[in-house]
């Protein structure tokens, strides 16, 4: 999180306090009503703790700036008090019921944002509720005069939504005001979120996520899928099955086509591949990876080319050079690990 945002609060956090107002409570209100009662949920980037008393309890407040923590025992003196940053969040997986995160998320880079909302999918169970409001795109920036230095980003309804589906989670509403602000309601699905980022040498695309997966949060995760130990032999991984570290030091992403989790992957549905390829495009052209790995050749010919074979494409996807590789999944015997491994190796060399 930017560092200069922290501090304008961290310094003048009682100011904030006193020349800020909370606005409506409703909302807080009603999101506590779609939480289960008795479970914990959490106040994102709380601040002074305005909303707690309207989130119901328990209440995690967890903000950046400890000068706001400090204010929450005058709002919420029951709720457990955290300092930590919405991009690092030192929750254990699925240690929440909820998560309102009000004003927070857009202080975040926005090419930042899909991996700390995948970091927050991990921390809910499936079914919790999120609220997300961030600062709309609809005027643009204007100029912070009350409490300058403060990082903010402006977004557009679509590529909000986009980030939100590819980080896992379903949309019940999305309202924009008409001036300053977007207003998300989601909702933690069974689902893998997108693990991308800015500066990828490297997007692995696979079909779409086994059950498993979804319930473990690691892409090609079961025991008997090659991937990793592919990954790990071709050189462009170095640590197994965590996809957090492949991001940040290995500079790989990854993402799948179909979001949707399935026990089989017949169970897709035709809409299902056009959606995906269309959200695919969207993520290519966004976040610019140097090269995209299709991982299994029956996506990629559903929706691109249904003559494809393994290898480098005559075309590039959204721009960026494509390869596209046979299935990891222990289920495609024939395909030796050997041969699994050259195919990634040979992939990553088209972003080197």
């Amino acid at each position: 999180m930017d560092r200069r945002t922290v501090d304008v609060y961290e310094t003048r956090a009682a100011e904030w306090a006193t020349r800020k107002s909370p606005g409506a409570l409703d909302p807080a209100a009603g999101f506590a009503a779609r939480c289960a009662p008795g479970a914990l949920r959490a106040d994102l980037g709380c601040g002074p703790g305005w909303h707690g008393p309207a989130l119901g309890a328990p209440l995690l407040a967890l903000d950046a700036a400890g000068a706001m923590l400090d204010l929450v025992v005058d709002h919420a003196p029951g709720a457990l008090r955290v300092q930590a940053t919405v991009d690092a969040l030192p929750l254990r997986r699925a240690s929440l019921h909820g998560a309102w995160a009000n004003k927070v998320y857009m202080h975040l880079a926005m090419a930042a944002l899909p991996r700390a909302l995948a970091d927050l999918h991990g921390a809910l169970v499936v079914g919790a509720p999120l609220h997300l409001r961030v600062t709309s795109d609809r005027i643009g920036p204007a100029p912070d005069t009350e409490f300058p230095g403060r990082h903010f980003e402006y977004w557009s309804a679509a590529r909000l939504a986009d980030v939100l589906i590819g980080a896992g989670f379903s949309i019940e509403g999305l309202r924009d005001d008409g001036e300053e602000w977007l207003d998300a309601e989601c909702v933690r699905e069974r689902m893998l979120p997108d693990v991308v980022g800015p500066g990828m040498r490297l997007l692995v695309c696979g079909l779409n996520p086994s059950l498993y997966a979804a319930d473990v949060g690691i892409g090609f995760a079961r025991p008997g899928n090659r991937f990793w130990p592919a990954a790990l032999g071709a050189g462009i991984l170095t640590v197994d099955r965590d996809p957090a570290h492949a991001l940040r030091v290995n500079r790989v992403g990854m993402t799948d086509l179909v979001k949707r989790a399935t026990a089989r992957a017949d169970e897709l549905l035709g809409y299902e591949y056009a959606e995906g390829a269309a959200r695919l495009t969207r993520l290519v052209e966004w976040l610019r990876p140097a090269a995209l790995c299709f991982v299994g050749l029956a996506g990629y010919r559903e929706v691109v080319d249904r003559r494809a074979r393994p290898g480098v494409q005559p075309a590039p996807f959204a721009g960026v050079p494509t390869y596209v590789m046979p299935n990891t999944s222990g289920l495609n015997a024939r395909t030796p690990l050997g041969e699994l491994t050259e195919h990634l190796r040979a992939a990553a060399a088209l972003g080197a």
